[in-house]
């Protein structure tokens, strides 16, 4: 039976370099209670006043893990990237003190694999996905674009003009171009849901989901 994690979980965070200290700070602007480990005295010590808390210690110690209470947080993140060793063994540790939700950064494929067989429940490719993401936005078709498991993906852009001015289902996106049109952003209002008879303008910007290629066809239409 696969444990519940509570929404507002303490989480450990495990580095604090530039990937783990937006999480850490991010963490802490939602609201959660956050424990930053690092073995850089100074960094912890800069950190300490914009956390719940801050410790430095070495984490590749399981028993310096065991010391400041690892084992009683539900969710951790091994934000450490610059060595392969020392993230696989902190993941590992953490493994071993029951950690019930790993989350881990990778480097490389090779990396995540290894993390993934010693125990961590989610493999983060930072660098990978951010270059994936600009890739798709120096086109210039597309605003912001994120993609899911199993090649699904969410795309900001602008509407192309031939849905422009006519109803949703009228104008056949999803029939034509297997994509769906989630939400709609008009100046100067929220983001709506958008519906079979939610008329797109000029002036909007709109949510799309659907494959990559999909995604990546609707985005190259006539603007």
């Amino acid at each position: 039976m696969v444990e519940q994690i509570r929404s507002d979980a303490p989480v450990l965070v495990i580095g604090l370099g530039r990937f783990g200290a937006a999480c850490a700070g991010e963490l802490d602007r939602l609201d959660r209670d956050v424990l930053v480990i690092d073995d850089n005295l100074e960094l912890v010590q800069k950190w300490s006043e914009r956390v719940t808390h801050a410790v430095q210690a070495d984490a590749r110690s399981i028993e310096s893990l065991s010391q400041i209470g690892a084992a009683d947080f539900q969710v951790a993140v091994v934000a450490v990237g610059s060595s392969i060793e020392a993230s696989v063994l902190i993941t590992a540790n953490l493994v071993d003190l029951k950690v019930p939700q790993i989350w881990a950064k990778a480097v490389s494929q090779s990396h995540g694999k290894i993390l993934a067989r010693v125990g961590a429940n989610h493999v983060i490719y930072p660098e990978r996905e951010a270059g994936e993401r600009v890739a798709h936005l120096v086109s210039g078709r597309m605003l912001d674009f994120i993609r899911f498991d199993d090649d699904f993906v969410l795309a900001k852009m602008y509407p192309p003009k031939f849905i422009r001015g006519t109803g949703l289902n009228e104008s056949g996106v999803r029939t034509k171009y297997n994509v769906t049109v989630v939400g709609v952003k008009s100046p100067g209002r929220a983001f709506r849901y958008a519906e079979g008879n939610t008329v797109v303008t000029n002036h909007d910007l709109i949510i799309v989901s659907g494959t990559n290629e999909d995604i990546e066809r609707f985005a190259s239409l006539d603007r």
